[in-house]
């Protein structure tokens, strides 16, 4: 049985498990992830710690606990776990505390913005953007675009566009390249007076073919020669344009999208 890891959280926990799964990929081995959210009272801290000393028994050994609590008594419960206990506000808020010469609010769910903020709505308007421009669904308010992603049918483009909206309010378009766009030599129209917002995602003519596959098996559209001729279209048509492109294949959705705001010189907010 793999280690057994506890995200305890005050909150939603996103926080501490992004930041735990950073750490353990540095590892060769595989994690069993308990998440523990909204830990956010002295009774759930106990319930917490009993959850963890009773992993211990089943386990025989002792968990990894990752913890954001911010009531330092709950925190204390959770301590005193028989587990490894990484906090991760005493490692970094303290610190900072004595370099900043400041207090920090030691509020819970700071990290998480409030749906009355400006921040919170602007993410919200920048995910239906993006669910609308889908695929080439809508041409309207293209101006708004931060961003208008390009590439084959599966490279990539949904997962990117709905990821920079939710991470970062990012109003992001995505376009289909397709045959007719090969034929004719040319972007789609509706794209020709948004030049600076594209960005293009390619991918190995074989990882499309597989992608494809899953989707429509045994069809002309998923054939690796019918894939191996989009790409190189794309590819040659985005080179043709001046278009900055990568390629997905190896690159996980954080990957892409940290390009994509590099690259197009997009302002993330300032915390």
């Amino acid at each position: 049985m793999p280690p057994t890891v506890f995200i305890v959280s005050d909150g939603t926990g996103i926080t501490a498990e992004t930041f735990a799964h950073s750490i353990l990929s540095q590892f060769d081995q595989k994690f069993r992830l308990v998440r523990l959210p909204f830990v956010d009272s002295t009774d759930k801290a106990y319930a917490a710690a009993q959850k963890i000393n009773e992993a211990v028994v089943h386990e025989g050994r002792r968990p990894i606990v990752f913890t954001t609590l911010v009531d330092s008594n709950s925190n204390e419960i959770v301590k005193r776990a028989n587990a490894l206990v990484l906090d991760m506000f005493q490692t970094f808020v303290e610190p900072l505390e004595q370099e900043l010469e400041l207090k920090s609010s030691h509020a819970m769910g700071r990290g998480h913005q409030n749906a009355d903020t400006d921040e919170y709505k602007n993410r919200i308007e920048a995910i239906n953007f993006s669910l609308a421009h889908d695929d080439g669904q809508s041409n309207r308010n293209l101006t708004d675009a931060d961003v208008i992603l390009v590439g084959v049918s599966r490279s990539g483009k949904t997962p990117t566009s709905l990821y920079l909206a939710m991470q970062y309010g990012v109003k992001a378009a995505n376009y289909p390249l397709i045959p007719d766009d090969f034929e004719r030599g040319k972007l789609p129209t509706a794209l020709l007076s948004h030049r600076d917002k594209i960005f293009g995602l390619s991918i190995d003519p074989q990882r499309l073919a597989e992608i494809r596959n899953q989707r429509r098996p045994g069809s002309k559209y998923a054939a690796l020669e019918n894939c191996r001729y989009e790409v190189n279209e794309a590819e040659s048509m985005m080179r043709r344009e001046g278009i900055k492109w990568l390629s997905s294949t190896h690159k996980s959705i954080e990957e892409i999208a940290t390009t994509v705001l590099q690259e197009i010189r997009i302002d993330k907010p300032s915390y």
